[in-house]
């Protein structure tokens, strides 16, 4: 049977590929796909993407998606899109790129951070933005673009997302999404252009773009657009919003204190908070329903030090490990995980990974398990910033590829000292974009929507024997941090 409208589609850009998912407001998600997408680094630090790439592989999802489902266009009465934040797309004054996307995790614009770092010394950016300058600030990568590619600069109208610039390829006005407004740090808390900042640079720039809220109707599908992406003409493009933050809007959190950790390669942490929550040791972004906010932080590695432990273990799975590790005792050994330095809560970028209490007598098992601790510990710091902050933590979810690992989530739970709830085969930030589609169009008339409406797993629950020896191991990991930074960074600047 054809698959009955009115149906909500939300497109999600990310570094690796393209998802789409298909939502029907009252049967929840209809179909999912992807598309894979190349990341470029051609040189160290350097990441792009292409954003023609981009465009070809949302076209390529949404034909899928309309025959896997035998939709008709016309049953698609809304799009919103969400990517990766902030990643940065200079455009001419036509809306077509001018070079490839820069992302987010780019680390090119070193010498410019700290360039601009000093010129706002007078300012309090934490308190304007939310966040301090940093590798994922856009002036220091649109200083180096500048000063690099004057070509590229000097023909440059717009500076937009990658979500952004998918919108407007659709058919909508030229704007940017709050949060990709607020991580940016061209933009106060208020969404009002930060001039102090641009002019920092002492380059010309061309008018930065209004901001749009998550919700907001900014178009119609034009005539091109449908021909190549099979959509009707004159079907809505709502604006959706950052990847992490649709992702953890989609698995419910909506009341203060929900909690979302995302296990992927890096590992996040989200909670939500009913005021502005400023930190310099984390990350703030808006949440999507209006008055709400949501602090978060992101750890450079989680299942990244999987994969590297893999690796060295000639290709074991971890599921193997985990077997392995189940019969270790735990806290046995202390790790760091700091194997690509440290992002939040301590943003030390020459950090460097460390095993304390190896002995001849250390097993695999042992080692893999370190492992989960550490990035447990990890998440732990996170928790004692939020509550210093006054914001504590209620129901914690949990997804992503490592939430599969029973063991990984039961560790947590004693790290943490909390319940963990599972989110099972959440399709991520898609579709959160496309609940926020339906909201703009008026078919989903509240932001709670989310709740519940994903299939929740087992819930994990501390066990008792163990907190104790964890809350001390905590304190150990904190102490071995402290200890080991400066020979960490002794070894970083022997190594360039």
């Amino acid at each position: 049977m054809p698959e009955a409208g009115p149906l909500l589609l939300g497109i999600d850009l990310g570094s690796s590929g393209v998802k789409a998912t298909l939502v029907s407001p009252e049967r929840g998600i209809v179909a999912s796909t992807s598309r894979d997408v190349a990341l470029f680094s051609d040189y160290p630090g350097w990441a792009e993407a292409d954003s023609l790439e981009w465009w070809h592989a949302t076209c390529e999802a949404i034909a899928q998606l309309l025959a896997a489902t035998r939709c008709a266009p016309q049953g698609v009465v809304a799009i919103a899109l969400s990517g990766m934040v902030p990643a940065v797309v200079v455009c001419d004054d036509q809306g077509v790129p001018l070079r490839r996307a820069i992302l987010q995790n780019d680390a090119r614009a070193t010498a410019e951070i700290r360039e601009i770092q000093r010129a706002l010394v007078h300012l309090d950016l934490l308190r304007l933005t939310g966040s301090v300058l940093s590798q994922q600030s856009v002036s220091p990568t649109v200083l180096w673009l500048a000063r690099n590619e004057p070509e590229v600069w000097s023909h440059t109208a717009t500076i937009m997302g990658s979500y952004d610039w998918l919108a407007r390829q659709f058919g909508a006005e030229a704007h940017v999404e709050q949060n990709w407004a607020l991580e940016s740090g061209l933009y106060d808390l208020e969404l009002r252009p930060l001039m102090s900042v641009t002019e920092a640079t002492k380059i010309s720039w061309p008018p930065l773009l209004p901001v749009r809220r998550p919700g907001t109707v900014v178009g119609e599908v034009s005539a091109a657009a449908a021909t190549a992406s099979g959509l009707l003409a004159g079907t809505a493009i709502v604006v959706g919003g950052a990847d992490h933050v649709l992702s953890a809007y989609g698995a419910g959190l909506v009341k203060t204190g929900d909690a979302l950790i995302k296990l992927g390669g890096a590992g996040d942490i989200l909670a939500v908070s009913r005021n502005v929550f400023l930190d310099r040791r984390l990350y703030l972004d808006a949440h999507p329903m209006p008055g709400s906010w949501l602090p978060n932080g992101c750890m450079a590695t989680s299942g990244s030090v999987l994969r590297w432990e893999q690796a060295l273990f000639a290709g074991t799975s971890l599921e193997t490990l985990d077997d392995e590790a189940r019969t270790s005792r735990p806290g046995a050994l202390v790790a760091l995980p700091y194997f690509l330095g440290e992002k939040t809560p301590l943003h030390d970028p020459d950090l460097r990974g460390v095993i304390a209490g190896l002995h001849l007598g250390t097993t695999r098992g042992d080692l893999h398990r370190s492992f989960l601790e550490g990035i447990a510990y990890g998440f732990r710091a996170h928790v004692d910033v939020f509550a210093e902050g006054g914001l504590e933590l209620g129901n914690v979810r949990i997804t992503n590829g490592g939430s599969r690992s029973r063991l990984w989530r039961e560790i947590l739970a004693d790290v943490l000292q909390r319940d963990l709830i599972s989110v099972i085969n959440h399709p991520g930030a898609s579709y959160g974009a496309a609940v926020i589609a339906g909201i703009g169009v008026g078919l989903i008339d509240d932001w709670s929507y989310v709740t519940g409406a994903l299939e929740k797993g087992d819930v994990i629950s501390p066990r008792p024997e163990n907190i104790e020896v964890y809350e001390e191991r905590y304190q150990q990991f904190c102490q071995l941090s402290s200890a080991t930074t400066p020979i960490s960074h002794s070894l970083a600047r022997s190594s360039l």
